[in-house]
């Protein structure tokens, strides 16, 4: 089913109503874009979740295709899903601040989740420059239950913020990554506590070009492993 999803992409204008939620985030800097897409009122998901998209800088946003694939996949799952623009990208008030006032929005968004869905466990996911900030974030945030990492920049970025972050943690990284050497990335993970867990998708680039069907299966199957009682 995800390997589904992440493959064909579908627009989200072809989405159902009550899927797509569009709206805007009070954030430190101004409104902040947003997508939130919520489960049918019957279900009791585990989790809420946000994903951080890319570096703004370079055209990330929050409709990148890897932040996209792993917001479905999450969705497909059963959990309500937040996606996000950083200060400065899309339709969000504000400009880049190299990564510091990002680290405000995520804190914006996770509130926001914890408002929406009280009581519920959070889920941090992020792609590149979104994995810096998110998870920096989540790790702080008493509310964060669980971190998942996309193309980690494991090469130029200081993680080391994660030694001193037990909460369960999930890995997806390109085995030709050019910004996260696998070598590199598998010596960080055996040094954290907790629970983690390292894919390496073979053959991937650092945008899982070609990967997203692989990429989704690993997510989901993290998932389900964590989550056995639940069914999305």
């Amino acid at each position: 089913m995800c390997d589904t999803l992440c493959r064909t992409l579908p627009t989200e204008s072809n989405m159902t109503e009550h899927e797509h939620h569009a709206l805007y985030l009070k954030g430190p800097a101004g409104r902040l874009e947003a997508i939130l897409w919520r489960p049918q009122a019957e279900a009791h998901p585990p989790l809420a979740a946000v994903v951080c998209h890319p570096h703004p800088l370079y055209g990330g946003t929050m409709h990148n295709k890897v932040v996209y694939c792993a917001a479905k996949t999450l969705e497909a799952f059963g959990l309500p899903v937040l996606r996000f623009n950083f200060r400065g990208a899309g339709r969000s008030a504000g400009v880049h601040d190299k990564g510091r006032g990002e680290l405000d929005d995520v804190r914006a968004a996770i509130g926001f989740l914890a408002g929406e869905f009280p009581g519920l466990p959070i889920l941090v996911a992020g792609f590149s420059f979104g994995c810096c900030v998110g998870l920096r974030v989540g790790c702080e945030d008493e509310r964060v239950a669980e971190l998942v990492g996309l193309g980690a920049p494991v090469n130029g970025a200081d993680f080391s913020f994660l030694v001193r972050c037990d909460k369960p943690k999930l890995f997806l990284q390109g085995e030709k990554d050019p910004y996260g050497a696998p070598a590199k990335i598998d010596s960080l993970v055996k040094s954290l506590p907790g629970e983690n867990r390292l894919e390496i998708v073979k053959g991937a680039d650092h945008f899982f070009a070609g990967k997203l069907g692989e990429v989704g299966v690993a997510l989901s199957a993290w998932l389900t492993a964590r989550h056995s009682e639940h069914r999305g």
